[in-house]
């Protein structure tokens, strides 16, 4: 996906699921025992992945004020939302990856509440429309 979006050589990450990636074990191992070894498998496949799970508490300011990373990968829906909404609630974009078509949608839920009253932002919907056509055409914004 990262690729479709005009990023030759993407720069990955993986959140960890514990707090401080569970801390070599202290708060959790999954951390250690489950991501740990996708990642080094994802490597082995030749991706550009950061060594280990990143603490989830600072994974998404690296990438979003140090630039280090292209994509995080979360561990959950709400762990990537927090994030992405703090840093632009309009304009984000919630990609599913692993299917054989491009699938973008608003990241904001369904907002039924707005339905018909003319209240609504259309700014995600027009996010969602773009980063579909980048996906589709190989092009960076």
């Amino acid at each position: 996906a990262l690729r479709q979006m005009g990023i030759a050589e993407p720069r990955m990450a993986v959140s960890g699921l514990n707090p401080h990636s569970g801390e070599g074990g202290l708060f959790g191992t999954e951390d250690d025992e489950e991501i740990a070894p996708a990642i080094e498998a994802g490597r082995a496949e030749g991706m550009n992945i950061y060594p280990i799970p990143m603490p989830p508490d600072t994974v998404f300011y690296r990438m979003a004020h140090r630039k280090e990373f292209d994509a995080v990968v979360a561990m959950y829906h709400d762990q990537g939302h927090i994030p992405t909404k703090v840093l632009g609630f309009a304009e984000g974009v919630n990609v599913t990856l692993g299917l054989p078509i491009i699938r973008t949608s608003v990241d904001h839920g369904t907002v039924f509440g707005k339905a018909g009253k003319g209240t609504a932002d259309e700014t995600s919907l027009k996010r969602a429309i773009e980063v579909a056509v980048q996906m589709a055409t190989g092009s960076r914004r």
